[in-house]
């Protein structure tokens, strides 16, 4: 049974929790729901997509940390661990695949010699740089065929989304 026929039949996942009525709210909520589904989908299949082209042996792990190195900057493996909302221990073992395919390096940090940054290298940043320029000239492609007014409410929508998931 798809998730409008959970809906429909009162699953209790999704019955309210005040004992309220389900009803055509619910039937659009599953509808979100099975949207989110596919939209996980196409997100897995392009960070597999992305990480072949940065190098065929890159999980799409890999590349989630390869690329949020890249956008922050040196950064300590912690608050990377925190940004990703992972275990340091995911961070320590993806770090040492990336540095042994070359596109992670350690830096001191000046102000605690005793920890180090983890920097992206020249590299991995072209290649990177490289699959988001890609990515972003099809996001706009494709999001420009909608019209200003449609991308705006997007935009509220998403940020409205964003403050519920927190």
């Amino acid at each position: 049974m798809d998730n409008t026929g959970r809906v429909a039949t009162g699953d209790a996942a999704t019955r309210p929790a005040d004992g309220g009525s389900t009803g055509s709210t619910d039937q659009a909520i599953a509808g979100v729901e099975e949207q989110f589904t596919r939209l996980f989908n196409q997100v897995g299949m392009a960070m597999r997509d992305r990480a072949s082209h940065i190098h065929p042996d890159l999980q799409p792990g890999g590349y989630k940390l390869l690329s949020t190195i890249v956008r922050s900057g040196p950064i300590h493996a912690g608050d990377l661990a925190a940004m990703l909302y992972t275990d340091k221990s995911v961070i320590s073992r993806q770090v040492r695949i990336l540095e042994d395919m070359g596109f992670v390096e350690r830096q001191t940090d000046p102000t605690d010699r005793r920890a180090s940054f983890l920097a992206a290298t020249p590299e991995a940043i072209d290649k990177v740089n490289e699959v988001r320029a890609a990515d972003q000239a099809n996001l706009y492609r494709s999001l420009r065929r909608w019209g200003e007014e449609d991308v705006r409410r997007l935009a509220e929508l998403l940020e409205r989304l964003n403050e519920v998931a927190r």
